[in-house]
């Protein structure tokens, strides 16, 4: 019992021990307050994305026993090979005119041709800028090639792809496009070329040398495996049937290249 106010404190007594004020207690942290959820914009265009580095895979004929796949009703890529004069242009607007589906035609020509200002001319001679703006033109039509089918729309791409320069050609094109990719080969007899390129007007038309020096090199497509329709006396219309008859063979049994 403390002494009274005024009186000692007994010997040996212990002082009490002043009150101590309680710990501060850490704040409670409260929930934060429920955000209003903001819907997604809707895609009012029908564009559907293109995957990064999604190439096109090996197309699948649809199941139909004893039967030939229909290729008019497929969605395809394919590269029309062949040297200038063979017809490939022409061939492959008719072809994609007239399919079932939706079909681009995408020409490397055109496309390499956007270029205005600062255009090489390969007829002027072949030196770096024009090799660039090939290998440009190149992957941009590898890139829209893909972006049509990823919207279900299929394409045909024409390009003088070179058997001698695997790296840069159909190595190329599988790489831009992707393993789906169905390469045919355009390849009329060596008169038939020089009359058709006789009629080209502009920087399409090429000397008779180097349509020989091209026609020679596209020979070597024979024995490659890659099919080969000599056009020599068909039309755009009865070269366009030819195709999709290859084509169907290539559904079935896609090639190894």
């Amino acid at each position: 019992m403390p002494p009274p106010p005024g009186f000692p404190a007994p010997a040996g007594a212990v002082p009490p021990t002043p009150p101590q004020p309680p710990a501060p207690q850490p704040p409670v942290a409260q929930p934060a307050a429920p955000q209003p959820a903001v819907p997604p914009t809707p895609d009012t265009t029908g564009h559907v994305p293109l995957p990064p580095g999604g190439p096109v895979g090996v197309p699948t004929a649809p199941p139909a026993p004893a039967a030939m796949p229909d290729p008019s009703a497929t969605t395809l890529a394919v590269l029309l090979i062949g040297p200038a004069g063979a017809g490939k242009t022409s061939v492959a607007k008719y072809w994609a005119d007239h399919r079932r589906v939706p079909t681009a035609h995408i020409s490397l020509d055109d496309v390499r041709e956007w270029v205005r200002s600062g255009f090489a001319d390969p007829q002027s001679g072949w030196n770096d800028n024009s090799e660039a703006q090939y290998r440009l033109a190149r992957r941009t039509c590898g890139f829209a090639a893909r972006n049509f089918l990823a919207n279900g729309i299929s394409c045909i791409l024409d390009d003088a792809v070179f058997p001698d320069r695997p790296v840069v050609g159909l190595g190329g094109w599988k790489r831009h496009v992707g393993p789906g990719l169905l390469p045919v080969v355009l390849l009329p007899g060596l008169d038939i070329v020089l009359e058709r390129n006789a009629e080209r007007t502009g920087n399409r038309r090429l000397t008779d040398e180097e349509v020989a020096r091209i026609h020679g090199r596209m020979a070597g497509w024979y024995g490659s495996g890659l099919p080969i329709i000599d056009n020599s006396q068909l039309d755009i219309p009865g070269t366009a049937r030819v195709l999709d008859e290859v084509l169907a063979r290539a559904i079935a049994s896609p090639p190894s290249w």
